[in-house]
């Protein structure tokens, strides 16, 4: 599931690719878009909240418009050099194209897209917590909406957007890691909530800018995560082995050792 500072840096590779940009033509390969024609209309910003992307588009005539995707596990923004052969994905999973003379965005098996008002967005990303690489960063805001449900387990609780908007599988699993909490743990047995969420905010904040993910400090491959799709292999703290627990978009890491079973006082 991409991260919140995933979608950030797609946002910027968008932002610098057609920010200010005349679209000459645009392709939507969805049902409900195959329509539209935004050749005319000037992208005006690049913006994303939490793991949305919001494409702002102005008309001529003034109106304004936003191009809302979200892209969820296997979604992908990718920019091209007019004329450049498109090899990130195959064909068939292209939603839509945005021809500007500079740059060709293409989108591929993006979910929820859709062209709203601008003055609308807050109907697509209006129930999202404080976004954890955004202007509106709150921590304190962040620690209510969790505490709001003190039964609720903390992995769970941090995967969901209205509470803070950013964190996925990857960084639920180191955050809980580095803290010593173990995942089922209730968010109301926690110790230092706002401790928790501030350095989740650090570690996200120290990947903004690169596709290279790490909360170890390193970069070299084998080495950037504690417990992040290490199942079975020796923690880096007490070399026991690290477990795993589900599957697809609600997939677990921790090491049972620093992790320990939880125990209701």
């Amino acid at each position: 599931m991409p991260e919140g500072d995933t979608v950030w840096n797609t946002a910027k590779v968008l932002r610098e690719g057609l920010q200010g940009a005349v679209l000459a033509a645009s392709d939507f390969r969805v049902p409900q878009l195959a329509t539209v024609d935004l050749a005319g209309w000037t992208v005006a910003e690049s913006a994303c909240r939490g793991k949305h992307l919001l494409l702002r588009l102005a008309s001529p005539a003034g109106r304004a418009l936003t191009l809302h995707s979200h892209l969820r596990m296997e979604g992908a923004w990718r920019v091209y050099a007019p004329g450049e052969r498109w090899t990130a994905r195959p064909a068939h999973l292209i939603r839509v194209v945005l021809r500007a003379p500079q740059a060709v965005a293409v989108g591929y098996h993006l979910h929820e897209l859709k062209l709203l008002p601008t003055e609308r967005e807050a109907e697509v990303v209006g129930h999202l917590g404080p976004d954890l690489l955004g202007s509106d960063w709150d921590p304190g805001e962040a620690v209510r909406r969790l505490s709001a449900d003190p039964a609720r387990p903390i992995a769970e609780a941090l995967l969901d957007q209205r509470n803070l908007a950013g964190i996925g599988n990857l960084y639920k699993c180191e955050l809980l890691f580095l803290r010593g909490v173990w995942p089922w743990t209730p968010v109301g047995d926690v110790p230092d909530l706002p401790g928790m969420v501030t350095l989740g905010q650090r570690l996200l904040s120290a990947n903004r800018g690169r596709w290279t993910q790490s909360t170890t400090g390193s970069l070299r491959r084998g080495e950037t995560s504690y417990v992040y799709g290490r199942r079975a292999q020796p923690c880096r703290r007490c070399a026991g082995p690290i477990s795993k627990d589900g599957e697809g978009e609600r997939i677990t890491y921790w090491c049972p050792r620093c992790q320990p079973t939880h125990r209701p006082t």
